[in-house]
């Protein structure tokens, strides 16, 4: 039954409250947990579901997600018939920001009618997740849905499941019907659709905001959280970068931290997630932090709670003290070398 389901991701979203990390990409393309992108998540969903044919719609800062996604080739959606369509959407002043608006869609309406599949899952591209759709559009044919909404402890991924042929119909009769997104839909409590919703179990983080994207990086460091969101039978892609492996001084001390390949490691590493080709140098201590590839730390640094972009520099000797509420986060290529404190 997968095989006629249709995969959408909207990556047109954009929070405030990651513009520091946002400024140079895509929400989507926000790295994560040392060698993914936000967007890996959800498309190695799709694609661990037997969906085929995905078309990712961006808005904003989009030639890094392009370049990362590329032909589709590490998701196998690199075919001739069906595969991945990269559909860049404007800005429109009526979609006011709304997740799955049907201003963006009707853009490339030409794409959704000249797809074959019968159904479709429309999403979003920030939400760290492992799920089956297989088993959502299961569950949407047999209760006879309409619209099929996902959802954890009550709470909205933002998530749905309906025929292709309603979407379209949605979209065209917009103006009508004053439906700007569908979440007006399965809001309206008037309206004649059949709504359900389809609880998911599995691990969960919305990444909206930097205290969202550090919890959820902090949480995947827990064995029970890393290994429901990775698992062995619905692995998690992404485009594939060789490194060497990382070394490690003598003097070095790594605990409870996830480091990628092609990183110097000479100094003490806890609770952090290190990206890679990182470079810690001797007599520097990290804690309760998040490093992005590229970035180097010279000798004698201090750092706890902290959130640093790729190729940041960070100077010999400084200290960064943030809070688990309030992380410091030093944007993208700065050099960094004073006193802080949050």
């Amino acid at each position: 039954m997968s095989k006629s389901l249709l995969g959408i991701i909207d990556a047109t979203n954009s929070f405030e409250s990651l513009d520091i990390l946002t400024k140079s990409r895509n929400v989507a393309a926000l790295p994560i947990a040392g060698r993914f992108r936000l967007v890996d998540f959800i498309l190695s969903s799709m694609v661990n579901s037997g969906i085929s044919n995905v078309a990712v719609y961006p808005q904003a800062h989009f030639r890094s997600l392009m370049d990362h996604l590329g032909t589709g080739k590490n998701w196998d959606l690199n075919r001739k018939r069906d595969g991945l369509f990269f559909l860049p959407v404007p800005h429109t002043e009526n979609a006011q920001g709304e997740v799955h608006s049907f201003d963006h869609f009707a853009y490339h309406m030409t794409y959704l009618e000249r797809s074959k599949q019968e159904y479709a899952i429309v999403a979003n591209s920030q939400t760290v997740c492992n799920i089956d759709f297989t088993e959502v559009l299961n569950y949407h044919v047999q209760n006879r849905c309409d619209i099929t909404e996902i959802k954890k402890d009550n709470e909205s991924l933002e998530m749905f499941i309906l025929k292709k042929e309603l979407l379209v119909k949605l979209i065209e009769e917009r103006k009508q019907t004053g439906y700007t997104c569908l979440k007006d839909v399965v809001e309206d409590h008037y309206s004649n659709f059949t709504n359900c919703v389809y609880q998911y179990e599995g691990y969960l983080a919305n990444i909206d905001s930097i205290n969202a994207y550090f919890q959820a990086s902090m949480d995947l460091l827990k064995e029970e959280n890393w290994s429901q969101l990775f698992r062995k039978d619905r692995p998690v892609f992404t485009k594939v970068k060789d490194e060497p492996p990382s070394k490690y001084s003598e003097q070095s001390h790594v605990s409870q931290s996830m480091v990628a390949n092609g990183s110097i490691i000479k100094g003490e590493v806890e609770q952090s997630i290190i990206f890679r080709a990182v470079n810690i140098d001797e007599g520097s201590s990290l804690k309760n932090s998040i490093v992005m590839q590229k970035t180097k730390i010279g000798k004698n640094c201090k750092l706890d709670y902290v959130i640093l972009d790729k190729d940041v520099e960070i100077a010999d000797g400084t200290v960064l003290i943030g809070s688990p509420f309030q992380p410091i986060v030093i944007q993208k290529g700065v050099k960094q070398g004073a006193l802080m404190n949050s």
